[in-house]
């Protein structure tokens, strides 16, 4: 019965990486393609390189042979390795846009059902689609390749972050489009409202109500507080000092880290047990430890390794 049901839950994994990456394809070859816009990514390069050569090198083509090309380098220079599930959405994507580039009443130009007037909205519409597909393939496990694996490459012989160098290839493939015939500066910039409206929705998706916060309590009832977050949560406590300066006494702060969908059940203990408590909530960046995310160490140069090594 177990084994049924693991694999009926890699199943539905499977299934839904699908309809991320079709989410993106939508994005790309339903909008954004049709409409002569860019913005960064591989597809953002790809879609650069079927306007430079008018077409004869479709993105699908580009996609899958960039792709192949970035996981053979990496495996034969850096012994990186790629799950099965990065594979598969590399390999679903390529078919993906293959086929839909060839679905011409999908295409969001005039005349068909998907067109939008205000030009403006499509790379805004194009980068919630994206958002949304690839925050569904990332919550399981999988990655459409590309710049990822560029950043990955960079990262582990250079101390350089992997959000400098996302940073870095989306600036330097959004702004290739101007070297292209007939572009002109508004070009580019659909490609930045499509890369905001990306960076808007991802975080939700992928987070969601999985998100960590951080809570500060004021309350003479800490302890029974704390007693029901240890207990019936099963959530670390830490208890602050503190001094109210306007009475100078000593209270006892609790500080607290759960996940999002944690606080009602904290905010509905609180009011129960001390209708004059105080509470703040703050979202945080990231939770690494037990009960949250693993702690991942960060990856310095090579030839830093090797001075450490000699010294």
């Amino acid at each position: 019965m177990k084994k049924r049901s693991k694999v009926g839950g890699i199943l539905i994994d499977y299934l839904v990486m699908t309809i991320g990456v079709l989410f993106v394809t939508v994005a790309w070859e339903c909008f954004m393609i049709p409409n002569g816009m860019s913005a960064g990514g591989l597809m953002g390069l790809c879609a650069v390189i079927e306007y430079a050569t008018g077409g004869a090198i479709i993105a699908s083509y580009s996609y899958a042979v960039i792709n192949v090309g970035l996981i053979v380098l990496a495996v034969l220079l850096f012994g990186i390795g790629f799950g099965f599930r990065t594979l598969y959405c590399i390999g679903i994507q390529a078919l993906a846009l293959k086929l839909f580039a060839n679905l011409d009443f999908l295409q969001a130009v005039p005349g068909n059902f998907l067109f939008v007037h205000d030009r403006v909205m499509i790379p805004v519409i194009a980068g919630v689609l994206e958002a949304v597909g690839i925050g569904l393939t990332i919550r399981k496990g999988g990655s459409t390749g590309g710049t990822d694996i560029v950043a990955l490459m960079v990262n582990k012989y250079w101390p350089v972050s992997l959000s400098r160098m996302f940073f870095i290839t989306d600036f330097i493939i959004i702004t290739s489009i101007l070297f292209l015939p007939g572009k002109v500066f508004g070009d580019m910039v659909y490609g930045y409202i499509m890369m905001a409206s990306y960076a808007a929705v991802i975080d939700f998706v992928v987070v969601g109500d999985r998100g960590a916060v951080q809570l500060l309590v004021f309350s003479s009832k800490h302890k029974e507080i704390a007693d029901y977050i240890i207990n019936k949560m099963e959530r670390g406590v830490t208890v602050l000092k503190a001094i109210g300066w306007y009475t100078k006494q000593e209270k006892d702060v609790l500080l607290l880290l759960m996940r999002r969908n944690e606080v009602p059940e904290v905010s509905k203990l609180i009011k129960e047990l001390d209708e004059r408590a105080f509470m703040t909530v703050n979202s945080v960046g990231g939770v690494y430890g037990e009960g949250f995310e693993e702690i991942k160490a960060g990856l310095t140069s090579k030839k830093k390794k090797k001075d450490d090594k000699q010294n």
